[in-house]
């Protein structure tokens, strides 16, 4: 019997490795998966972009805790936006079951555009804009952070088979993060060589109000055209997710008929 059990074992294994192998072939040729794959792709160079805020903070003079409130504040923006933009789509999407979750993630992805070029072009860079900061990130925090809860999550739920969820929700994470991972040198890269920004004339006590507008002109082009080009991505979800939710449905009662 042991003897079975060793020989059944790897056996076992290569097989939950074909059937998983199989099973995201089949999810990768889903339209509406690699619609979410792509704009995550965009969508999350902001985010990464977003490393920088500390750096640019104490670059305009504030000193560590204000800049740790402001990121704080930001953070808690964030995760009340998560929870606020998961309870909007569930209603909306009682009422547009085809597109309200979409709607609610073009949303979010467009507020990113209006809150990037106000927090870094409008608002004066002054330790005597503190407040400004705050509120600013905070409303930023609860307006930009639905995609994930609103339509991503939901929507591969409703595409992807049940017992293959975990794998292909690994894959998305493991994808978007590998691509997303550039924005930050690119950040660096855009400061230095199109907005002239120049370590050696940083302050280490004071900051640089030169740098750090050097700096916020960098994080702009990373959030706000990215941000725009994630809105743009989700549109064609308008016309393939019904059709996918629709395939998904018909497989997996398929699937228990033939148990």
């Amino acid at each position: 019997m042991r003897e079975d059990l060793i020989i059944k074992g790897p056996a076992s294994a290569a097989s939950v490795w074909l059937e998983s192998w199989t099973a995201m072939k089949a999810v990768v040729k889903v339209r509406t998966f690699q619609i979410i794959v792509l704009q995550g792709i965009v969508g999350s160079l902001p985010w990464t972009a977003m490393v920088f805020f500390t750096m640019w903070f104490e670059l305009i003079g504030f000193d560590h805790n204000s800049t740790a409130v402001l990121l704080s504040l930001f953070a808690v923006g964030c995760a009340m936006g998560s929870l606020l933009g998961g309870l909007i789509a569930d209603r909306l999407s009682r009422i547009y079951p085809h597109s309200g979750r979409i709607m609610c993630a073009q949303f979010s992805a467009f507020m990113g555009i209006p809150f990037s070029w106000f927090l870094l072009k409008v608002i004066p860079q002054s330790v005597d804009s503190y407040y400004t900061f705050a509120v600013t990130l905070l409303l930023m925090g609860l307006t930009i952070s639905w995609c994930a809860t609103a339509a991503n999550g939901p929507m591969f739920a409703e595409v992807v088979p049940v017992k293959h969820r975990t794998m292909i929700y690994a894959f998305d994470r493991a994808f978007e993060g590998s691509f997303s991972s550039f924005a930050a040198p690119l950040v660096g890269i855009l400061s230095e060589k199109m907005f002239g920004y120049d370590a050696k004339s940083v302050d280490p006590i004071k900051g640089s109000t030169r740098e750090a507008l050097a700096l916020s002109q960098g994080l702009l082009s990373m959030m706000a055209v990215p941000f725009g080009l994630c809105c743009l991505f989700y549109t064609p979800l308008h016309l393939f997710f019904r059709k996918d939710r629709e395939n998904a449905r018909n497989a997996s009662v398929k699937e228990e008929e033939m148990r």
